[in-house]
């Protein structure tokens, strides 16, 4: 395969010790030893690539480096004979934008084993609107939806007006559950009940000032995306058999819980983890997203960007200011 050069958003640490974020022309060459070249079409901004961009060295332990956890693009090599070249294929979590080139470049190269199939239902601007937010309330949804039906009764969606947690809301909306979604923003109510939620509540009531070890069960099943007190009074919540997963740790990584719900309740508690799911899963869960789940998120929450814009949108990401999805468009 003959070297291609290629534009990617690159961070670099400068003599003054800031980690600054440059277009620069690279070289296929350069990017590493695998099996699979993709030529990447679309990609978007994730809280975990703004702080990588700016040098957290929890996120990424090596520089320069190229951000992106979400790619969409073209096979143009893969020498494991998995995929046809020009084949449409999805990388999401793993390792890619963290200490491996990630979306924010035109070209990427990956495992084979970390793409799965584009589904032929989504275009790829499309499966990167819902990217690694939109995978993990999949994998939540569905984790969820093994035990609890949508005639079990309600489900509470905490953080409900982020990422994963609309996303939740719409996909248990569109799959005939009754959801009740948790937000402390004052325009919160009003896209809830775009995305589907029959209620909302504020983060206050979904709390509880008493430490009691089970409380009035109210929830069939939750998904949760921010841990701390507020999963805690779920999980207290929930109703026999009920099912509460857990996906982030927003609020706190801490759980004040005695193993009582689940002991004398039955119920289940489980952790997703988007980054590292089999790839048979992955598959599975962008089929149902291009189709039976497929949801029609509102314009207004996403907005689509090229490279030389993403410097103004990670400082917003940062500064807490960014409204919606941000879907980056390589110009090849």
């Amino acid at each position: 395969m003959k070297d291609i050069l290629y534009k990617a958003y690159q961070v670099a640490q400068g003599d003054d010790g800031i980690f600054r974020g440059e277009i620069k022309e690279l070289q296929t060459s350069n990017l590493p030893e695998e099996d699979l070249l993709i030529k990447v079409v679309y990609s978007s901004l994730n809280y975990k690539d703004a702080l990588s961009a700016r040098g957290n060295k929890g996120v990424t332990k090596h520089y320069p480096h190229t951000p992106g956890i979400d790619a969409a693009g073209i096979v143009v090599e893969d020498l494991s004979g998995q995929f046809k070249t020009g084949e449409e294929v999805i990388v999401t979590g793993w390792d890619l934008g963290m200490n491996t080139p990630g979306g924010f470049g035109e070209y990427i190269k990956v495992p084979s084993s970390w793409a799965a199939k584009h589904p032929s239902g989504l275009s790829m601007k499309e499966s990167m609107l819902y990217g690694t937010a939109g995978l993990t309330a999949g994998l939540s949804v569905y984790a969820l939806s093994q035990l609890v039906k949508p005639q079990s009764g309600e489900i509470l969606v905490t953080g409900s007006t982020g990422g994963v947690g609309s996303f939740s809301v719409g996909l248990l909306s569109k799959s005939g559950y009754k959801v009740t979604g948790v937000t402390g923003k004052p325009e919160g109510k009003k896209l809830l009940e775009r995305l589907g939620a029959s209620y909302t509540i504020s983060r206050e009531e979904a709390l509880s000032p008493s430490r009691s070890p089970l409380l009035r069960e109210q929830w069939s099943g939750v998904v949760d995306t921010v841990g701390g007190d507020i999963l805690g009074t779920a999980i207290r919540s929930t109703v026999q058999r009920g099912v509460i997963t857990c996906c982030g740790n927003a609020a706190s990584n801490d759980l004040p819980l005695t193993v009582l719900p689940f002991i004398l309740r039955g119920i289940t508690l489980t952790g997703i983890d988007s980054q590292k799911a089999p790839s048979e899963l992955r598959n599975k869960i962008w089929n149902l997203l291009a189709t039976d789940w497929k949801i029609n998120y509102p314009k207004e929450l996403w907005s689509e960007i090229t490279l030389d814009q993403l410097d103004d949108k990670i400082e917003l990401m940062l500064k807490g200011k960014g409204k919606g999805r941000f879907i980056i468009k390589h110009n090849h």
